[in-house]
């Protein structure tokens, strides 16, 4: 049993790892179209404000270690939690091969339904609708609020937002030009594409410390829910010495430092590596940018990804990029998104859930006939 769990924690970091490089053009893609850094050095800001992001805060990885299976109705054992690792990598690659932008954190969580279902036949008390405990659906506890909602709102929000940033950035330059004089001067297209050639930098910095403070957070809770499960199974029972760092911090699976800080190295090691095939996607075939246009999605997604994170919301990094992409290229010129580009992203997200959820559930059942369960 003991192997079964450093397999599922090794299977853990090795989606750690894909999501980086699968999500680094969350993080890169704008200002890697935009010609403000060159690919080498957007990938190393982003791996380094990945880093710093994963390592403040820890309310997403409660929420995903607490908030998605009922360990009531089905136990959060090694096997469930591999099947449900295993559902979430093969999604990512395949949405990486195909150079998709879908959602590394909704792989997650579908993949993760689908093996609790599957482990307890079909029984949908198994997933935390609403915690137990809070008044019914009227609480912000649980799937349906933690998930479903921010699933729809989040994306909505980063269109709204993207749109409403380059309408006020462009609004401030209008204004200055109306002026007139040394003012004027300024709003002339290249002052503006000098001054947020610089101004993009720090939004693609903050971009990647968003991304990093959210989806590093995701594994953490995975691997604080297995731990957990295997602790209620007497598996972590006769830990040797040097593996005492296993048992989870308390009942109420507190996050351990030794896996906030094991995941933030390593989702930052594969940011490190690149995901070009997505950031070819996202900054080059869905609108047309400029340093300006970057920085205003840039600001609009992280915004939404760090106040997520604060409540503690699971939402998608992927999913807040694209449509504030979506929103700054619809606020320019309607015309300008190429909608059949868009249409395939739309039916990436819209499967992604279902889709990785599937395959952890038949793993589970595959599993389960061959007597590994």
């Amino acid at each position: 049993m003991l192997t079964l769990v450093i397999v599922v924690i090794l299977a853990a970091l090795v989606f750690e790892f894909i999501n980086g490089f699968h999500d680094t053009a969350n993080s890169i893609a704008t200002v890697v179209a935009t010609k403000v850094l060159s690919p080498g050095h957007a990938v190393l800001l982003a791996a380094g404000m990945n880093l710093l992001g994963a390592l403040t805060g820890t309310a997403v990885a409660a929420t995903i270690a607490k908030g998605i299976v009922n360990t009531d109705v089905v136990d959060a054992s090694s096997q469930v939690i591999l099947c449900a690792l295993l559902g979430a990598i093969v999604w990512n690659l395949i949405t990486w091969w195909r150079g998709l932008p879908s959602s590394s954190s909704h792989a997650l969580i579908g993949s993760l339904c689908g093996a609790a279902l599957a482990a307890a036949h079909n029984d949908f008390a198994a997933l935390v609708w609403s915690k137990a405990g809070d008044a019914g659906w009227t609480s912000n506890k649980g799937l349906l609020w933690k998930v479903f909602v921010p699933m729809v709102t989040s994306p909505l929000a980063g269109f709204v937002l993207g749109v409403a940033i380059i309408v006020l950035l462009y609004f401030v330059i209008w204004s200055l030009m109306r002026a007139g004089g040394p003012l004027a001067r300024v709003a002339r297209p290249r002052w503006v594409n000098a001054f947020f050639g610089k101004a993009q930098f720090v939004s693609a910095a903050y971009m990647g410390y968003a991304h990093g403070r959210q989806d590093a957070q995701k594994t953490m809770g995975i691997i604080a829910l297995a731990l957990f499960g295997a602790e209620q199974s007497g598996a972590l029972a006769d830990l040797p010495g040097w593996l005492s760092f296993l048992h989870p911090s308390g009942d109420d699976k507190e996050i351990a430092l030794w896996i906030v800080l094991t995941c933030a190295i390593v989702m930052a090691a594969g940011t490190a590596s690149g995901g070009w095939r997505i950031i070819k996607t996202l900054g080059h075939k869905m609108v047309k940018l400029h340093p300006i246009d970057g920085f205003a999605a840039e600001t609009a997604s992280a915004t939404i990804l760090v106040a997520a994170s604060h409540f503690g919301m699971p939402v998608s990094t992927t999913h807040s990029i694209s449509t504030a992409i979506m929103g700054v290229g619809y606020a320019k010129n309607p015309k300008a998104l190429k909608l059949g580009v868009v249409e395939r992203i739309v039916w990436a997200w819209i499967l992604t859930i279902p889709a990785s959820g599937g395959v952890a559930y038949l793993l589970w059942k595959a599993f389960s006939a061959l007597g590994w369960t």
